[in-house]
């Protein structure tokens, strides 16, 4: 039995399981993140961040190798146990866990991840900012397929992970614990984060999302950035620039402004409890689906 210390946090409820292992010391596998996400057996989350110095990070989880090895490391897990390269609402979750552990200090933070650097703004209102990076909108339309058997068409993009965009009038409706299947299924061989969009005014859109290898979420960070990029380039005035959007999701608001060769996030984030986790020396819960 190993006893892991933890914290919970979530931005806008898309919930994380953190853990500090400054030197990486600790043994975390995929049945270790599978367990310490699990809602009923473990801490719960849609995924783990382990907080970890660049310089343990195994060179092909680090995509820049002349980076400063003493910067903080956001080694991000999927529910499942997979790994992402990238995660909006996360990073935000590890930069609160940064400040409030006196492991940072100052309004500008730089957050090491394997979709590169990002930097991070702590904003007057206690809200977080973070430099996304580029989106690409990607040509090319998908089709995307629910649990139900309706038919969707959307839109690629690229937020340092995959992501593919449709649009719908209703979202209330939509069966999304179940991922649904996209064609051509070669378009993302390593999966890809499904996100359905309604517009509700100028430069206003309402997001549901199902997160490869999470399930349905509350929020997606990185999607509400790509669901901005995509409703912005099929909007009136896909030039204008920058283009400030408001994204409600189900467990709250972002904004994403998108700038040339940039995208910024803002929103909340939350640390909701501390605690200590007692991990079995063997995991036998199996991976879901």
């Amino acid at each position: 039995m190993r006893r892991w210390s933890f914290t919970k946090g979530h931005g806008t409820e898309n919930d994380f399981v953190v853990i500090l292992d400054r030197e990486g010391t600790l043994d975390i596998g995929p049945a270790e993140v599978r367990f310490l996400c699990d809602r009923h057996a473990g801490v719960g989350g849609d995924g783990l961040l382990r907080v970890v110095r660049a310089r343990h990070v195994a060179e092909g989880d680090n995509p820049d190798p002349t980076m400063d090895g003493s910067l903080w490391f956001m080694d991000y897990r999927n529910a499942d146990g997979s790994i992402a390269e990238m995660c909006g609402n996360g990073v935000r979750v590890f930069v609160r866990f940064l400040l409030e552990n006196s492991l940072v200090s100052g309004h500008v933070i730089p957050v090491a991840t394997r979709g590169g650097l990002k930097e991070a703004t702590l904003l007057r209102d206690g809200q977080i900012r973070v430099a996304m990076g580029p989106v690409r909108v990607e040509p090319g339309e998908v089709e995307v397929t629910t649990v139900d058997g309706e038919v969707f068409a959307a839109v690629g993009a690229d937020v340092g992970n995959p992501h593919a965009v449709s649009f719908s009038d209703d979202l209330g409706h939509l069966r999304l614990h179940d991922a649904p299947r996209w064609e051509p299924a070669e378009r993302f061989p390593h999966g890809v984060n499904l996100e359905f969009v309604r517009r509700l005014g100028p430069r206003h859109i309402e997001m549901r999302v199902h997160e490869r290898g999470s399930g349905e979420t509350r929020s997606c960070g990185t999607g509400t950035v790509a669901a901005a990029a995509v409703a912005h380039a099929a909007g009136p005035d896909p030039e204008a620039s920058p283009a400030t959007y408001r994204v409600d999701v189900p467990g709250g608001t972002v904004h994403v402004e998108l700038a040339p060769d940039q995208a910024y996030l803002t929103g909340p984030a939350v640390l909701v409890a501390h605690g200590e986790v007692s991990v079995p020396a063997e995991i036998l819960i199996p991976k879901e689906g």
